[in-house]
């Protein structure tokens, strides 16, 4: 009997040992590094292609530079036998998950599994935004120390005691920074999500409408999905709800943030600094955004660690074995979790 057709969308850094296992129970197929979106619609639906037998599709975040969103056409495109996209990832905003559940394609994603990295950075941008350390790091490189005096001249920052963090997001990652910031001396956590959680994920944290919480946090910390819903909630309405001298730290997903008006807020000292992973249209970063001395940013750095890339790139491994074998992913991304036709799903 024929192997499955697994199609292996983006380059793996160390999930090679698990790759080749997988290739015992299954056929991987890949795209040419130069591949374009036109090139991988059309080997779709060419029946000499091995990708037009795709049954699994695992993708990265950076392969979609060879394929383009997975939006409406590429979903009508995939051959029929396509079951899973396996995403590399815990955000998964380049795929139109209602455009492939139409198709009763199952979409996964790697979630907690990013949490630890993702929150260590959080932390570092909240504490480098909170203290100025940009600012300082600057000046220090335009030799102005010590000629500008302490610090080489940067503003004074300030300590977190006293502080109400404000959680946007106490999902995994929104929790594993609240457990991060405690020991600094933080008076106290608020959070906001859709729903409030179960007593024993609050954590401690208090919960608060999403108006509530811009209003009295110190730090708005900034940890959920991007979604048509989602998209510009902080906008230049929500900023201006917000104390003067607010820091934004965010690590979730830039299209959350009105990029404009942020940098608008930052100029004018409504928001007092920022702590950025993430910007609107990464990779490119506005230079107005970039030339800020009160932006602590790094480039897209949450989860750039050796162990954690590796952990979820085995991870997606697991997810497509898991499909070939009882038919259904592991970890299906929420808007999926209540589909009825994913009990129906077989082994391939």
């Amino acid at each position: 009997m024929a192997k499955p057709v697994v199609l292996r969308l983006g380059a793996i850094k160390y999930a090679q040992e698990a790759w080749e296992r997988l290739g015992q129970i299954a056929q991987v197929v890949t795209v040419e590094d130069n591949s374009t979106r036109a090139d991988f619609l059309k080997a779709c639906q060419d029946s000499g292609s091995k990708i037009s037998k795709t049954q699994v599709i695992a993708r990265t975040f950076a392969s979609v530079q060879n394929t383009g969103r997975f939006d409406a056409e590429l979903a009508k495109a995939l051959p029929e036998s396509v079951a899973a996209v396996c995403h590399n990832g815990a955000g998964y905003d380049q795929i139109d998950v209602s455009e492939f559940a139409a198709k009763h394609i199952q979409v996964s994603n790697v979630p907690e599994l990013v949490n630890n990295a993702t929150a260590d950075t959080h932390v570092y941008l909240l504490l480098g935004a909170l203290r100025n350390f940009e600012d300082g790091h600057r000046r220090m490189l335009e030799n102005k120390w010590p000629s500008s005096g302490a610090a080489a001249g940067a503003p004074i920052g300030h300590d977190p005691e006293g502080k109400t963090v404000g959680i946007l997001g106490l999902g995994g990652i929104g929790r594993a920074i609240v457990e991060r910031l405690k020991p600094f001396g933080f008076k106290r956590f608020v959070y906001h999500n859709r729903n409030r959680l179960a007593p024993e994920l609050e954590n401690g944290c208090e919960y608060v409408g999403f108006d509530e919480l811009l209003k009295i946090s110190d730090v708005v910390s900034i940890n959920i999905p991007l979604n048509a819903k989602t998209r510009h909630i902080v906008d230049a309405k929500a900023i201006d709800m917000m104390k003067d001298g607010v820091v934004i730290v965010n690590t979730a997903r830039g299209a959350v943030i009105d990029e404009q008006a942020l940098i608008e807020a930052l100029k004018l000292g409504k928001v007092r600094s920022a702590g950025l992973d993430v910007y609107e249209h990464e990779p490119q970063v506005p230079h107005e955004l970039l030339n800020l001395p009160n932006v602590c940013g790094v480039p897209h750095m949450g989860t750039h660690t050796v162990e954690t890339i590796k952990k979820m790139e085995e991870f997606v491994v697991q997810n497509v074995e898991s499909v070939i074998k009882t038919g259904k992913v592991l970890t299906i991304v929420p808007e999926l979790k209540s589909e009825a036709w994913i009990d129906d799903q077989k082994p391939l």
